[in-house]
């Protein structure tokens, strides 16, 4: 079943302050049409249900932006958004069942990316569904699934990603880690998934071509979501005498490894997709400092007054330390949709994609376009590195922790952009 943010236990049950709910009610009395409604398919119980309600909290919020202001103007009277909550517990079989509900519901749009092995099978469905049944048609907006298939050999009209890929991703880790003679030897590490090995495959592939010097002196893959002990792994870690690791983890499976990395006495530097948050920071402690470097499409520590004030926003309306993890992202994907569904004068999903397929952004002073080639995101990157709060360029910390990442790289979208071979079909 779905679970709505207008529904008053189970926004309490988030975490997330209830004043939202009379405000959405208001709306949909006051405008011109029902709710447009966006079905979140994520991880909401299970070994990832912090990351999942990361996600919820930061589209609750896109979401009450874009109401606070009217909601969106279409003939016949604005409409505001609604946000449903829907649970996969981490599996494909259960996010699948809860896109047939959200269908079923009415949503217009489905919004996931935690796991691109969901999000590849979520993919499929949608465009299954929407070649059979025309009249129901949906979109598929992605904020964090990254495996690169999915805007090439597998791109489609109906899907857009909003994260950069994880080959974007690994060549912004490794702008940084190339000019780093600090490291002469690294271990990969990752899930055995598609976006696991395609992080491995990537990070293997940039190491020979940029430092050739540098000795891989393990690579191995592990299961998502089941290790629960990563001592034998870290012992590997140290025992290799690597002096860098490598890793796209993200999750429990990111602080677990992290944690014991430090337990039992590892010293080397850690390069990740999402080492900046979710625990990773607060399991290091004084032993990241300086070493933890993470990848972002923004970090709170971004030097501008702009992203300051963006990040002060965020964490008024969720004052919490453990509800800190705020993706600039995950706004600007629900305000390109906004905008999108406003150009078009229509909710139908095909008249949407032909705008946000050419969307183009602001908020807080960052911006990103949406490339129609293959619908996957332009925006600018950034590698922070962990430090303690209070140090210059560090403002900011994660969690309550007293560590923040400071930026040492911010890369222009046009630095970030990879070519892609996808071969859209459109209807």
């Amino acid at each position: 079943m779905s679970q709505t943010f207008i529904s008053r236990r189970r926004v309490l049950k988030s975490g997330v302050a209830a004043l939202c709910v009379p405000a959405l009610g208001g709306l949909a009395r006051a405008q011109g049409g029902p709710p447009i409604r966006l079905a979140l398919v994520e991880s909401l119980s299970g070994p990832f249900a912090n990351t999942g309600e990361a996600v919820f909290r930061n589209l609750l919020w896109a979401v009450e932006r874009v109401n606070a202001r009217g909601g969106i103007a279409l003939p016949g009277g604005a409409r505001p958004l609604q946000l449903d909550r829907y649970d996969s517990k981490g599996q494909t079989e259960e996010a699948l069942s809860a896109l047939r509900s959200a269908i079923d519901n009415g949503a217009q749009a489905v919004l996931q990316g935690n796991s691109s092995a969901t999000a590849a099978a979520i993919l499929d469905a949608v465009d299954k569904h929407n070649e059979r049944d025309p009249r129901r048609r949906l979109l598929f907006l992605n904020y964090s699934a990254v495996d690169p298939i999915l805007t090439n050999e597998r791109c489609s009209f109906w899907h857009f990603r909003f994260d950069a890929h994880a080959d974007m991703r690994v060549a912004a880790l490794m702008a940084v880690f190339k000019d780093d003679r600090t490291v002469g030897s690294a271990y990969l590490i990752g899930q055995d998934y598609s976006f696991g090995q395609a992080v491995l495959r990537e990070s293997r592939r940039r190491i020979a071509e940029l430092r050739p010097d540098v000795r891989i002196v393990g690579e191995e893959l592990h299961p998502m979501g089941k290790v629960k002990d990563f001592a034998p792994y870290a012992v590997k870690i140290k025992a290799s005498g690597a002096q860098a690791v490598f890793t796209g983890n993200w999750g429990n499976d990111l602080t677990l490894l992290v944690k014991a990395a430090r337990e039992v006495g590892f010293e080397g530097k850690f390069y990740t997709f999402y080492g900046n948050a979710l625990g990773a920071p607060a399991a290091l402690g004084d032993a990241g400092v300086g070493k933890v470097i993470a990848v972002a499409d923004w970090l709170p520590n971004v030097p501008t007054p702009e992203s300051a004030a963006f990040y002060r926003s965020f964490r008024a309306r969720f004052p919490n330390p453990a509800d800190d993890y705020v993706h600039m992202r995950m706004q600007l994907m629900v305000e390109a949709l906004a905008q999108s569904i406003a150009q078009a004068g229509s909710t139908e999903a095909a008249a949407v994609a032909a705008k946000l397929e050419n969307a183009r952004v602001s908020l807080a002073g960052r911006s990103g376009r949406m490339r129609a080639a293959d619908h996957q995101f332009q925006q600018p990157l950034v590698v922070g590195l962990m430090d303690r709060q209070g140090t210059p360029g560090v403002a900011f910390d994660v969690e309550g922790s007293g560590y923040g990442f400071r930026v040492i790289k911010d890369i222009a979208p046009e630095q970030a952009e990879l070519p892609t071979t996808c071969r859209m079909q459109r209807p």
